[in-house]
């Protein structure tokens, strides 16, 4: 026999044994499926918003391959919610092998909707069936459905977005970003809905934005809060009574509503207000994932107004910088600046700033950080590496705790070209004597009066659990009743409204032993 017909009786072979195996034949499902869940939760939702992909894996115990005659939605084509088995896109599936011992994936999503004149909250279900008849089995598919005022900028005759200028590059030319100027209706933020913004929310010349206590409000990727010059913000939170609701506090996160997103920093840009806006006001806010959470730019030869006054405010969890002023005037009492991706707070190109009862505390655990817990300059280079900088009138800090996770958490950074005014009051610094930079040494000297008083470095702050931005004292923290009552009684209340006149405790916190 030639080596040509070998081959093809090998070949004719092959087929004949192939067509024999029971591995190629497939039993029909007699619901014997079993799943990684019962119920499939797809978390909290806002409506016409993608959720997050959630996957559901189906096993096959048996001994033999089988088929399943059918996966899909009982909604079929009218559900809100979308599969993927096993790489394939659809709503509704026939015939799925699932060999012995085996399993596969079925992915789910949904954007869903809330129809006109329904409730705020709608809990949106279907069901996702595996088999057909009386071997059908079920998983059912839930998800709350959050109504929202959605605002967003209008789309352009040529098929482009509208934009709002949002700063400068190096170059001096102006950066334009997606986003558009409010209306007047849209100038009080309430607390009756959520708001979701896509690209940056600018305050119209001559107007002020005004939020509610208890307002939400989400921002989409990339957007933010623009407060231009001759514009204003007033943020109106107010102390709550339940501390892990917050219901009066005004909250200021990105738009991604599940639980994985909690801690996800640098999700939304964050609020800018420019130079040539003062008199902006914040009050009970918390900020969390934001690239940088508040950028400040102030005029520096005018220290008054201010460009901000912020009291009873956590910012934490940000990409970049938590508070970042630069050339501005800020009076900060009882604010947490928690852990961030750089500086907690930063005062850059001098300026005029006042923290009193402030925690500034950057325990970032999520990279290198090669910034101090806070910065203080009175200049900066720009992209040629040329200094420009302006005065630092004022760099206040009374019964503050600045401490972070690092051996130095100060960075106190001076040009002889300009003024620089620093004083700390009754702080602790994270920090040891060993540690102090060559560079501009002797602006760490704790003995000089002009500029510190009752200052000390220390290693151990002891916070409650500050991995999680709780920067609450724990029972044996050096900052127990070791605050100034002169500044105290400046600030009479803590950030939860402790009373703290009688033995201060220094930071945003009073210790009361619960």
């Amino acid at each position: 026999m030639g080596r040509h017909s070998i081959i093809i009786a090998l070949l004719i072979l092959f087929v004949s044994f192939a067509s024999c195996r029971k591995d190629f034949e497939y039993a029909s499902s007699t619901g014997n499926l079993e799943f990684s869940k019962d119920t499939v939760f797809l978390d909290t939702v806002f409506a016409n918003l993608g959720s997050s992909t959630y996957s559901l894996k189906v096993y096959n115990r048996g001994k033999e391959d089988i088929s399943i005659p059918f996966i899909g939605l009982e909604q079929g084509e009218a559900s809100f919610y979308r599969l993927n088995v096993d790489g394939v896109a659809g709503k509704t599936f026939t015939n799925i092998p699932l060999l012995a011992k085996d399993s596969l994936y079925v992915f789910i999503e949904t954007t869903a909707k809330i129809e006109e004149n329904n409730t705020d909250q709608l809990l949106y279900t279907d069901i996702l069936q595996f088999g057909k008849d009386d071997q059908t089995q079920k998983i059912p598919l839930i998800t709350l459905v959050q109504d929202a005022v959605f605002l967003f900028p209008r789309s352009l005759s040529d098929g482009s977005s509208e934009t709002v200028p949002i700063g400068y590059d190096a170059e001096g030319t102006e950066i334009r970003a997606p986003g558009f100027e409010l209306q007047n209706d849209q100038l009080n933020f309430t607390n009756e809905k959520p708001y979701v913004i896509y690209g940056f929310a600018a305050v119209p010349k001559g107007q002020q934005l005004s939020i509610d206590a208890g307002a939400r409000v989400h921002f989409h990727q990339n957007s933010g809060l623009l407060i231009p010059a001759e514009a204003s913000l007033a943020i109106n939170g107010s102390l709550s009574s339940d501390l892990e609701n917050l219901e009066n506090e005004v909250i200021f996160e990105g738009d991604r509503l599940e639980p994985e997103y909690s801690n996800v920093s640098g999700q939304w840009s964050g609020i800018r207000i420019a130079r040539g806006s003062s008199n902006n006001t914040i009050n009970h806010l918390t900020l969390k994932n934001a690239s940088v959470g508040i950028f400040v730019e102030g005029e520096p030869s005018l220290p008054s107004p201010p460009t901000l006054d912020i009291q009873n405010t956590q910012i934490y969890n940000s990409l970049q910088v938590n508070l970042w002023g630069k050339s501005a005037t800020i009076n900060g009492k009882n604010l947490v600046l928690g852990s961030a991706g750089n500086s907690s707070l930063y005062c850059s190109s001098g300026g005029s700033y006042t923290f009193t009862h402030t925690t500034i505390a950057n325990y970032w655990t999520k990279g290198f950080r090669n910034s101090a817990t806070l910065t203080v300059s009175n200049y900066q280079l720009d992209a040629k590496g040329n200094t420009t900088g302006n005065d630092l009138l004022k760099a206040d800090f009374e019964n503050c705790i600045i401490a972070g996770s690092g051996n130095f958490e100060l960075s106190l950074d001076k040009n002889d070209s300009y003024t620089y005014n620093y004083y700390f009051n009754n702080c602790l610094i994270n920090g040891d004597e060993d540690k102090i930079p060559t560079q501009n040494k002797e602006l760490y000297d704790l003995n000089d009066a002009d500029t510190y008083q009752n200052t000390t470095w220390i290693q151990a702050v002891l916070f409650e659990n500050a991995g999680i931005n709780d920067f609450q004292l724990g029972p044996n923290a050096p900052a127990l009743d070791k605050g100034d009552k002169t500044a105290a009684l400046s600030t009479p209340t803590d950030i939860l409204g402790v009373d703290r006149t009688a033995t201060p405790d220094i930071g945003a916190y009073e210790y009361t032993g619960q």
